[in-house]
């Protein structure tokens, strides 16, 4: 039995591109329907499969999308969007144009009445070394600055060129390696002093339970998007993990 308070949603790794036409599909199913009656949408991270600077809502498709975060928030539910690791040039221009709230890397807030941290995911992988130091080099004001002071088409261009690179160095890395660290984990929990964790980014969706320091805790992982849309529901009365496609949940 659901309570009777709409629900807090949380999603991430979308990776929305005009060459993902079924999760555009499922994502504009749920902006039309679960996301206007919640209390809170959390989208934590690679909501876009890239993005190059907030000049990108220009282009039709985008700016499409943008419109149907504008009228989530315009509905009434309260927006956030968490930046992934596809999509951390995110900035305040898109936040002003969609309504979204902008996430910290790590937010603590309390969702059915328990203590929640929420993030992308990608921090936790601390066994990729190569992929955490490529992480905190573009993560500084100084890149930041560097890549957004370049014209869009070339942005464009590096942001290709880094995502093919991306999926060559994927494809000869351990899976292990690219799964979240137990000590990390262990660490986020004892840091925040949290019962519950929700993240995206490894692909593996799961509900795991743990204990920390004599504790009960669960570590919700969330889905990506391919050919279905998957988004997490939670209220006073638990947690539900839900489908969607197309129109149809």
């Amino acid at each position: 039995m659901h309570s009777g308070r709409a629900p807090t949603l949380f999603l991430s790794d979308l990776h929305l591109s005009p060459a993902s036409p079924a999760a555009v599909a499922a994502f504009e199913a749920f902006a039309r329907g679960p996301a206007r009656n919640a209390a809170a949408v959390y989208v934590l991270g690679d909501l876009f499969d890239v993005w190059v600077g907030d000049d990108q809502l220009r282009s039709r498709f985008y700016r499409r999308i943008g419109q149907q975060l504008r009228a989530i928030h315009d509905a009434g539910a309260a927006l956030y969007v968490a930046r992934g690791n596809r999509d951390f040039l995110i900035g305040e221009g898109f936040a002003g144009a969609t309504g979204a709230t902008l996430l910290d890397e790590r937010t603590v807030l309390d969702v059915g009445g328990a203590p929640t941290l929420l993030m992308h995911g990608d921090e936790l992988c601390t066994d990729d070394v190569a992929y955490q130091q490529f992480r905190a080099r573009t993560r500084t004001p100084q890149w930041r600055a560097w890549i957004l002071s370049k014209p869009y088409w070339q942005r464009r261009a590096i942001g290709l060129y880094l995502r093919l690179r991306s999926r060559r160095a994927t494809a000869h890395k351990d899976e292990l390696i690219m799964d979240v660290s137990a000590d990390a984990v262990t660490a986020a929990f004892r840091q925040h002093g949290v019962r519950r964790l929700i993240h995206g980014h490894t692909h593996r969706p799961a509900r795991h339970q743990l204990t920390v320091d004599g504790v009960p805790r669960e570590r919700f992982v969330l889905a990506a998007w391919h050919d279905d849309g998957h988004y997490l529901e939670v209220d006073d009365a638990g947690a539900r993990v839900h489908r969607i496609a197309g129109g149809a949940s």
